[in-house]
């Protein structure tokens, strides 16, 4: 019986993306389970439901806790954490550049994922500037200036249009967000169910 994959769909301005993304590779492949790299917008999506920001800063309350929960669960995975000064930042050249790299499956995708992830959620560096992102490539020895321009294509932004669609249609409210099939777990701490799911009957 084959395996299916697990899509994981993740945006880079969300928190527990980050959690899920320090992860994802060390727990897929000890549970034999392929990982597909979504890439989309949650702000198309919030504004669907009436946000024009995120709910952590729609409903304080909410989020104060999520802060202290990030806090407490990046030192638990032992992963570095610095709250960002300025929530949420701009995730969309960063996500345009991982759809052309899921376009044409470029093995630095989940490298390159970790890195603006870490950029942005421990080192409170402005993910959103192109340049900033275009430097992030060329700490991984990718020629930055190059990926970042051919990501701003007028076809590549209609691919990530296409992927937030496509995540609507799935009906993925949040993220992260993993699909097996057409079963849909939300959140860092559903990972582990997603790939109990995709084992079952392994």
């Amino acid at each position: 019986m084959n395996t299916p994959d697990l899509e994981f769909w993740f945006e880079f301005g969300s928190t527990y993306s980050y959690l899920s993304v320090a992860r994802i590779e060390d727990v897929a492949q000890e549970a034999g389970v392929p990982v597909r790299w979504e890439p989309f917008l949650l702000g198309p999506i919030f504004a669907q439901q009436g946000w024009d920001d995120s709910p952590f800063n729609v409903y304080p309350a909410k989020g104060r806790y999520m802060w202290r929960d990030m806090e407490r669960m990046c030192e638990k995975q032992g992963i570095p954490f610095l709250k960002p000064s300025r929530f949420p930042r701009s995730g969309v050249t960063a996500a345009r550049v991982a759809c052309l790299a899921r376009a044409t499956s470029q093995p630095w995708l989940p490298g390159f994922a970790r890195a603006v992830f870490q950029a942005n959620f421990a080192e409170d560096r402005e993910i959103g500037d192109a340049a900033e992102v275009g430097s992030i490539l060329d700490s991984l020895g990718l020629p930055g200036a190059r990926i970042v321009e051919q990501a701003q294509a007028p076809d590549n932004k209609q691919r990530l249009r296409e992927r937030t669609s496509r995540a609507t249609e799935l009906g993925i409210f949040g993220a992260p967000s993993f699909l097996v099939g057409g079963e849909l777990f939300w959140g860092n701490d559903r990972l582990e169910d997603a790939l109990a799911w995709a084992t079952r009957g392994r």
